[in-house]
């Protein structure tokens, strides 16, 4: 297994993929694709500071970070809600695409098998599948809801970057098989100003750390994984500070 290295962690799931029949699932799959796309394009996310892991109902993307996190929460934000409505409106109700997204960091390794590897990987799984994000994007009327990890919030977003207002977010608390983990989820309860829920203060009850054991995305797991890679050019775990390409 190579060392891990640091890398932004980026994923999107599609609301109700599974009661969806063949054909419309890979209808779904296309459009999913152009979203991620279209949204990294506008956030200035060049193709060879991305890597790609394919779940079928989502897309994992570890971003390189030399990429500005503040542009990827101001384009999750804006373009992303966009993009998806410009390709709903066209659309049947019943085909319509609704995504929930999580936006996290942390350190992730590759094992023999090019599965990727790491406990901070394995959270923001854990917040992508939460009770608190799904309720959140069946409680509203939008395409998508955007949720962001501790870390992010406290290191990006409560300090409001352009564009970035830390008052629509609210916190959350996820049971986790590690434990409660604190996010934040944007829109919805206590994201109005003033809002105690929505202060940057907000620090709420000490939280046990989660176990930093590596625990690997496997098929049974998190599905596919290995995912599209671009051209030859890929992250190159095996040397230093895993910014080099092979």
């Amino acid at each position: 297994m190579t060392d891990p290295v640091y890398r932004t962690i980026l994923l999107f799931d599609i609301e109700q993929y599974g009661s969806r029949d063949d054909v419309e699932q890979a209808f779904l799959r296309r459009v999913l694709y152009d979203v991620v796309d279209s949204t990294l394009l506008t956030a200035a996310v060049d193709e060879t500071a991305r890597l790609r892991a394919d779940r079928g109902d989502s897309v994992m993307e570890l971003i390189d970070t030399a990429v500005p996190v503040p542009a990827l929460v101001k384009t999750l934000l804006t373009e992303t809600p966009a993009l998806l409505h410009n390709k709903n409106r066209l659309l049947a109700t019943s085909a319509r695409m609704r995504l929930r997204i999580v936006l996290s960091s942390g350190y992730v390794a590759v094992d023999d098998l090019d599965g990727w590897v790491g406990s901070d990987l394995n959270h923001a799984v854990r917040l992508l599948n939460s009770d608190p994000l799904r309720d959140a994007l069946k409680q509203r009327d939008s395409d998508c809801v955007l949720c962001v990890s501790e870390g992010v919030y406290q290191g990006v977003v409560r300090h409001g970057p352009l564009g970035v207002r830390p008052e629509e977010f609210h916190r959350v608390t996820v049971g986790t098989k590690e434990g409660p983990t604190v996010a934040w989820v944007h829109g919805g309860p206590g994201s109005t100003p003033g809002s105690p829920e929505a202060r940057p203060d907000a620090s709420g009850p000490d939280l046990p750390a989660p176990q930093r054991n590596d625990v690997r995305i496997s098929g049974d797991q998190y599905g596919q994984v290995g995912g599209t890679h671009y051209g030859d050019q890929r992250f190159d775990f095996t040397r230093p500070g895993g910014d080099e390409r092979r």
